[in-house]
């Protein structure tokens, strides 16, 4: 008796399955005639009911439904939306209540709470609650079919409501924001953007060896580097040997990123072993690259007046970084905040972009960007020529001496752990 009575129960799922749902819906009467409080029979008869717009019968077998699993969350959504399309607002929204109360991160419960408060005229708390539900929705290659239109409808009004949000609280503040200081005000417009959501913070995030207590800062005023100037005006020549470079000893250019087979790639897939993005190397994890800096004496020059880092055989680094045309870089963070990098900008064709963290710039030829390089960044050239800058490596300016001397001690002390050479990961991924 119970074998039968449960391959009726499996014809019933199974005629569903397979889009017979008059067949199936017939199977879960014979269900329920043997069984009168089988909860799923009462379900699919329920939503059946509500397909063909059969209301009163939807409800009684939904409420009866609820009255045998009165956790189901599921139930309680769908018994909200018969109450929904009943235009009863009150029990529709106890009924998503209710199944919230049970899963706080229930999904498709936030969704529902979301459209119930626009459709009551709450746009401000339903704009917070479809937020709320994206913070919870996994990433959007992930998205169920089933909510992927509410999903999608739901960022589309988070969007809005963060761009009105934004534009509301830059009129409020416009006139003190007038009255900052140059080298505060960007802060304070990221912190509008993180309020209105249009942005996250940006933290340091140091892959390798973080100093804490730094401030996390994108970029650093030329002004503060005595050896600024002096690099700046060597312009001219640098580029001539780059030139030349380019001309002679394409060959040297070589792939940036060279991930080996088995190793995790990422964001780097499209640019491993790419010479989308490749660098001429003057000198590499603190060892000068000889032949290159006799090729480039300007170049070599300019540099040695600059306090480059010197990080337990990380760096100084310093290479030509040619970014192919239609390249993109990928968000990422470098090694350490101990060390900035710096560009010295060459060619820069337009439509050439940066950006660390929140704050965007642009290229210059000839103008320093000093940036902690520990902060999320990216870089892409959409022009049709090729980009190049100068990148070396350069100490934080807020390290005293001593400090310095303890980061060189432990990142030397990091590569001889166990008597072995620096293990392959201890690498300073370069920002650009």
């Amino acid at each position: 008796m119970a074998a039968a009575f449960d391959e009726l129960v499996r014809a019933a799922n199974l005629a569903a399955a397979e889009g017979r749902g008059r067949e199936s819906e017939d199977l879960w009467r014979e269900v329920r005639h043997a069984h009168p409080d089988h909860l799923q029979a009462l379900f699919s008869l329920g939503v059946y009911a509500l397909q063909r717009d059969d209301r009163q019968r939807a409800l009684e077998l939904l409420r009866r439904a609820r009255e045998v699993a009165p956790r189901d969350p599921l139930v309680l959504l769908t018994l909200s939306s018969v109450h929904r399309i009943r235009g009863d607002v009150e029990n529709e929204r106890e009924a998503i209540d209710s199944a919230l109360a049970l899963d706080p991160y229930y999904l498709p419960g936030l969704l529902a709470r979301a459209a119930w408060l626009e459709r009551a005229g709450d746009q401000r708390a339903s704009a917070t609650t479809y937020a709320n539900a994206l913070k919870i929705a996994p990433p959007e290659a992930q998205w169920p079919a089933a909510l992927r239109p509410e999903l999608s409808y739901a960022r589309g009004i988070v969007v809005r409501n963060a761009a009105a949000l934004h534009t509301h609280l830059v009129a409020k503040v416009q006139a003190l924001q007038e009255q900052l200081p140059a080298a505060v005000a960007g802060r304070w417009r990221e912190t509008v953007a993180i309020m209105a959501g249009q942005s996250l913070p940006y933290y340091s995030h140091s892959n390798q060896l973080h100093v804490p207590r730094l401030p996390a800062i994108p970029f650093f005023d030329r002004s503060e580097f005595p050896w600024a100037a002096a690099i700046e005006s060597h312009t001219q020549q640098i580029c001539a040997e780059l030139v030349a470079a380019l001309r002679n000893e394409r060959d040297q250019f070589k792939p940036y990123i060279g991930y080996q087979p088995g190793d995790p790639v990422n964001q780097w897939q499209e640019l491993n072993h790419s010479l989308r993005w490749s660098v001429y190397q003057l000198w590499r994890g603190g060892v000068p690259v000889v032949e290159n800096l006799q090729r480039c004496p300007h170049t070599a020059a300019a540099l040695q007046a600059v306090e480059m880092a010197d990080i337990g055989g990380l760096c100084p680094n310093a290479m030509f970084s040619a970014l192919a045309p239609h390249t993109h870089i990928p968000p990422h963070t470098g090694e350490t905040n101990a060390r900035l990098v710096v560009h010295l900008p060459l060619i820069v064709p337009e439509g050439c972009r940066y950006r660390v963290g929140f704050e965007h710039r642009k290229w210059t030829v000839g103008e320093l960007l000093i940036f902690d390089d520990s902060i999320e960044h990216e870089a892409r050239n959409d022009s049709d020529e090729l980009r190049v800058v100068l990148i070396f490596d350069a100490w934080n300016p807020l390290l005293l001496p001593v400090e310095r001397a303890m980061v060189s001690a432990l990142a030397a002390a990091a590569r001889t752990f166990g008597g072995s050479v620096a293990p392959a990961q201890f690498q300073i991924l370069r920002g650009d």
